[in-house]
């Protein structure tokens, strides 16, 4: 039996690496935007895109299923050790069966095969992606060894990029090493994997028992992958490279605020699950109800700060050539808000309490929705009308999984007066924002760093003020604990 941290100390380690998924970007997005200008990023975000398809196909549902399944036995190693081999053979088996398509796609599509080079790198990529067996470390809460893994490989890969990457031409090494940072984190997965599981013999293999769930699971992310890659890939066919490129800005913003402002939810999923599974229903609801202010607490502010700093933004990450991604990036980045909240509905309420169907449901709904809207809008508005679509699929997404919980369950996600009280002090934070914005006449970086500091720092204190109960109640207990640490 593994010994289970805190969810405060994961929460904390998955914070430090949320943030090193922050920060890295703005040191390395400056550099490669500026180097490889929009069409070289634009050729890598169109193979990414393609090749997490394949990923996905590969992958099925097994890295959702493999957490959940995973925390529900993780105190029974022999249970634990047969489960893991029945699911990294299951995985095995379908890369193996991707790549053979992988390959015929690159040499028979006219498009991959302009890219040949970059698509056979990420295929490397695809097949060592089975050795990675991420589910599992969730599942066992292992965040404080992911988090030192990634960060190394992050500074790995950093270092590698300011010694190749110097050109436009370059694109294909920049594409290889990203590939080097996640193919290692998977491989050192792997030799590691002895410390948890064990790989003898069993004689009762039962791989079906795990097809029907996994295939619930596979459907969700096929749904999701429409809206999560099919903008860029129809940019790629429809307007080209630059449109890409300039799309990726956008999106590179969003997924850094995104995955800030999931962090918590990432570390929920086993522990929740391990409530579920125990009957702890009370510890569950209570989980739920915090998880889901702290999100709208960290995601409102987040939201409105980008989008009346887009410009900024955009200039300090990528430079003056991407200028045109702008009203991209004002579009999508309200996303951040709405996966952030259907993060918690639908990964950490519906997911462990075996509700997958729902969340498939609803993220079909937003392919679909996404789906339409990039035929309409893609050929007229480019990057924007790609932003438009994800925006709506989002709220689609987050609004059919609402729907469901409000009808079937009587948990209460978050209570009224907070509501209020966080839209008091976003309204009031906005005034403040433009007004210093309209003030400062100072260079880029200047700019963004007094503006965020006012910014956040009018926002939480009016959250405080107005007495908001999430913040509230960690600034009391903070002042507690430095008391009782200081007498």
């Amino acid at each position: 039996m593994q010994k289970v941290k805190s969810i405060k100390y994961n929460f904390i380690m998955n914070f430090i690496l949320t943030a090193s998924n922050f920060i890295f970007p703005l040191i390395t997005f400056p550099y490669v935007s500026r180097i490889l200008l929009a069409s070289g990023n634009g050729k890598i975000a169109f193979v990414t895109s393609v090749i997490n398809y394949f990923t996905m196909i590969a992958s099925l549902g097994i890295p959702t299923y493999g957490i959940r399944a995973c925390a529900r036995v993780r105190d029974d190693k022999d249970k634990l050790s047969k489960l893991v081999q029945e699911l990294l053979v299951i995985h095995g088996v379908m890369t193996l069966i991707t790549l053979i398509f992988l390959v015929i796609s690159i040499f028979s599509i006219d498009k991959f095969y302009a890219e040949k080079e970059l698509m056979i790198i990420n295929g490397f990529g695809l097949f060592l992606n089975v050795l990675g067996v991420n589910w599992l470390y969730s599942a066992l809460e292992q965040y404080q060894y992911i988090t030192i893994r990634s960060i190394f490989f992050k500074l790995i890969s950093i270092i590698m990029m300011f010694a190749f990457v110097h050109s436009q031409s370059d694109y294909i090494l920049y594409g290889a090493i990203s590939v080097f940072a996640a193919a290692g984190s998977n491989v050192l997965n792997f030799i590691n994997l002895k410390k948890f599981v064990s790989f003898k013999k069993y004689d009762n293999y039962n791989f079906k028992q795990h097809l029907k769930p996994i295939m619930v699971f596979f459907a969700q992310s096929v749904a999701a992958s429409i809206y999560l890659n099919l903008d860029t890939v129809m940019l790629g066919f429809i307007k080209g490279d630059t449109e890409v490129g300039l799309y990726s800005a956008a999106v590179k913003m969003k997924s850094i605020l995104t995955a800030l402002v999931t962090s918590l939810g990432a570390v929920l999923l086993p522990r929740l699950s391990y409530y579920i599974s125990n009957g702890l229903g009370d510890e569950f609801n209570r989980l739920i109800k915090k998880a889901f202010e702290f999100v709208l607490l960290l995601s409102v502010p987040i939201t409105i700060y980008f989008i009346v700093m887009s410009k900024e933004s955009i200039l300090l990450l990528s430079g003056d050539g991407f200028l045109g991604a702008v009203l991209a990036m004002q579009i999508i980045i309200p996303c951040t808000i709405f996966i952030g909240l259907s993060n918690i509905t639908g990964i950490q309420m519906l997911t462990p309490l075996g509700k997958e169907k729902i969340v498939v449901y609803s993220v079909i709904a937003g392919a679909v929705i996404d789906l339409l809207l990039n035929v309409v809008f893609i050929p007229l508005y480019g990057s924007a009308g790609a932003a438009f679509g994800t925006l709506v699929a989002e709220i689609a997404v987050l609004a059919v999984q609402i729907y469901y919980i409000k009808h079937n369950y009587s948990y209460k996600l978050i209570e009224k007066t907070s509501i209020i009280k966080i839209s008091i002090a976003s309204i009031m934070s906005i005034i403040v924002l433009i007004l210093v914005k309209n003030l400062l006449n100072c260079g880029v970086f200047i700019t963004l760093l007094i503006t965020a500091i006012i910014y956040f720092a009018t926002f939480y204190l009016l959250c405080l003020i107005v007495k908001e109960p999430f913040v509230y109640e960690f600034v009391i207990n903070t002042v507690d604990k430095i008391k009782t640490l200081t007498s």
